[in-house]
This record gives C-alpha cells, structure tokens and sequence, in this order.
C-alpha cells in the first residue's frame, strides 16, 4: 500500500508540473499570440504547441513513476485527464467564463480544439511509457 501511496503522490506531482507549465503556456499565448492572431486562432494554435508541452513534461517525469503494468499508464492517463478537465471548467468559471465559452473550447464545430489537448493528455502516458521502456515486463502491451 505504501507504494501506491508513494506512485500516486508522484503522479500527482507529474500533474501539479504539467498544469504549470501549462498556465505559462496560456499566459504566453495571451499576452503574445492572442493579440497577434486573435483569441480564437490563438487558442488554436496553442493546443499543438500545448500538446507538445504535454509531451515534454511526460517524456521528462514519467520515470519518477517507474516501471508500471500498461493498465497503469492507462490509468495515469484517465487521472491526468480527469483533474485537468475538473482545473480547466473549474478555472474558467472562478474567472468568469461562462459554461458557453467554455463548451466552446472543446466544440470542433465553433474552432474549438481542446477535446485534442485533453486526448493527448489521456494517451500519451502509455504511449510514451513503452518508448521510454516503462512497461513493466511480464504484462502484455495493449
């Protein structure tokens, strides 16, 4: 049980790590980009290069987890993805956003590319897990 206790806090800490550099990366884009390009097209752009952040921070963090069976990259994922989804709404309203604009972030249909960032943030810990040789032998790769 301890040893969960002590994976879980880490991967906690991944999480912490990725959304400060995220909040960074937003800061940046409004400050940078948003006047440049407009807040949509800003916002669109900064999903790749978020999804590449995202990448970064797990490819450098994912050993501090050691090695894992797949379910469990699998499952850091699901957690990774459920706390950014609760920061984001979360962040959005404590700042005034409204459920609109913040549906809108995620709607294809109205430019919205963020359903693309949050799906990075579920698959890449498997995926960059087997690259970086992070599954644990003896488990089948799914």
């Amino acid at each position: 049980m301890a040893d969960r206790s002590f994976v879980l806090a880490r991967a906690v800490g991944i999480w912490l790590t990725l959304i400060a550099v995220e909040s960074i990366h937003g800061v940046i884009r409004r400050l940078f980009l948003a006047p440049q390009l407009g807040d949509l097209r800003a916002r669109q752009v900064s999903v790749f290069t978020g999804a590449a952040l995202i990448a970064l921070v797990f490819w450098f963090t994912l050993g501090w987890l050691r090695p894992q069976p797949v379910r469990r990259w699998w499952t850091f994922g699901l957690l990774w993805l459920a706390l950014t989804l609760a920061f984001e709404v979360g962040g959005g309203r404590a700042t005034g956003m409204s459920w609109d604009r913040i549906a809108s972030d995620f709607d294809l249909r109205r430019g919205g590319l963020l359903a693309f960032g949050m799906l990075v943030i579920l698959v890449a810990p498997r995926f960059l897990a087997q690259r970086r040789g992070l599954i644990r032998e003896g488990h089948r790769v799914a």
